[in-house]
């Protein structure tokens, strides 16, 4: 078994839709980044890659390559996600954690997991998504962005 972390985080930024877990949030201002800024995917493709041993995902999708500019995160997780079968690893469960005082994620759980569960043929049981607030403390705290955490578990075929 091997497990891998994954961290990210991103302000937002107005002019942008805010994309978590590929899925559209109407009515809320999205996030700062040179992809899509989904950060909720950004998390789960670092701890994908850490487990598996590999680079982190500035290394394979990197911010001054315009190739990258505005793409899906769901793209570029089924990029992790074959280079993760390439190793020879399948994925176990991976457990994600929301910091976010805006907007409320409960509505989007479903359609997150079937996201992800469509790119890394895991299925939805073996995907946690849980939410919470910053209680109004510092950056996140004050409405001024989304911290995304992930646990990934992977194992050789």
């Amino acid at each position: 078994m091997y497990v891998g972390f994954g961290y990210d985080i991103h302000k937002f930024k107005k002019g942008k839709n805010l994309i978590l877990g590929g899925v559209k949030i109407k009515g809320f201002t999205g996030l700062a980044g040179h992809s899509d800024a989904d950060v909720l995917i950004h998390a789960l493709m670092d701890s994908l890659l850490g487990a598996a041993g590999l680079n982190d995902i500035g290394h394979f999708f990197p911010n001054t390559n315009d190739k990258y500019k505005n793409i899906s995160s769901i793209s570029l997780l089924q990029i992790v996600y074959k280079e993760l079968i390439n190793k020879n690893f399948i994925v176990n469960n991976v457990d994600i954690t929301i910091i976010a005082e805006i907007p409320k994620i409960y509505h989007f759980v479903d359609k997150i997991k079937r996201n992800i569960s469509k790119v890394i043929k895991l299925s939805e049981e073996r995907i946690g998504i849980k939410a919470t607030t910053n209680e109004k403390i510092g950056f996140i705290g004050q409405k001024k962005g989304i911290i995304a955490m992930v646990v990934a578990l992977i194992n050789k075929k």
